[in-house]
């Protein structure tokens, strides 16, 4: 396996989360292909398993590496839990390693069963890990990266899926209601049944609640602006049924986004004056 795994930060690794990242000689291709949404050709060298845990405690305080052939597991105490990294040869693994992007280079909230799995198997492991045969033992730390690597992408997809939906649903309710100029994150909430804290994590891409209705108001005002059966309609109308307070903030709020105010980009596209 090479050099042993580098100790994780404090902080990569937070209570109730997998870690899954890739070590070797394309490691920092794989991070910097993660972080702009490319894929990497190379697939790397191996997979890491990184998750804190209560580990025994006769290991030593620099902590300890037990390498099996083409895997590798090393435990890091701490004052209140240690870590526990597990480092396995990709090409070994059962599931290839393109459908383990979800996972990559992040905090994946897992459920406690599989923390629990995780942990007390590495660490009983650890325990009695001089009688092991180290062939059985190989074998028994793929399967336990396998598994929790399977069952922790499930659970992210899932996961994922269920938040597209709810994102979909709130985007729906947005656009029913755009007229009116009293909706706000509460009312979007209660609508779908979630808490605003819920709400606020569908829309966490930096635009926001706010950000996305104000989008969605300036998207429908430019549909009514280029519609020539409604040429001749006052801009304030227009700003009512986009859901602005007055003409004066619909205005500010299109000019700042398009780059034109309404009256400007209704001439351009319908070829007035």
């Amino acid at each position: 396996m090479g050099q042993p795994p580098s100790a994780p930060e404090d902080d990569e690794v937070a209570t109730g989360t997998l870690v899954v990242r890739a070590s070797g000689a394309s490691a920092a291709r794989q991070a910097l292909d993660a972080a702009r949404g490319a894929r990497s050709k190379a697939d790397p060298e191996r997979v890491q398993l990184l998750m804190r845990a209560t580990l025994p405690r006769h290991l030593p305080p620099q902590g300890t590496t037990t390498t099996f052939g083409d895997c590798a597991l090393h435990a890091q105490p701490g004052e209140r839990q240690g870590m526990l990294l597990l480092t396995a040869a990709t090409h070994k693994l059962s599931i290839d390693f393109s459908e383990l992007r979800p996972l990559l280079f992040r905090q994946v909230p897992i459920d406690r069963g599989l923390q629990a799995l995780f942990t007390t198997s590495a660490a009983h492991l650890l325990s009695v890990a001089e009688t092991l045969d180290p062939h059985g033992a190989k074998s028994y730390l793929l399967g336990l990266a396998d598994l929790v690597l399977r069952t922790a992408l499930r659970s992210e997809l899932d996961r994922a899926d269920a938040l597209a939906t709810r994102r979909r649903a709130a985007t729906e309710y947005i656009r029913d209601h755009l007229s009116d100029p009293a909706l706000t994150a509460e009312r979007i909430a209660d609508a779908l049944f979630i808490s605003r804290r819920r709400l606020y994590q569908l829309f966490d891409d930096g635009e926001g609640v706010s950000g996305r209705i104000r989008a969605l108001r300036v998207e429908r005002a430019k549909e009514l602006l280029a519609d020539p059966a409604l040429g001749v309609r006052a801009i304030g109308e227009i700003s009512r049924q986009c859901g602005f307070a007055n003409a004066a903030h619909f205005s500010r709020t299109f000019r700042k986004a398009v780059g034109q105010t309404p009256r400007d980009y209704r001439d351009q596209v319908l070829g007035g004056p």
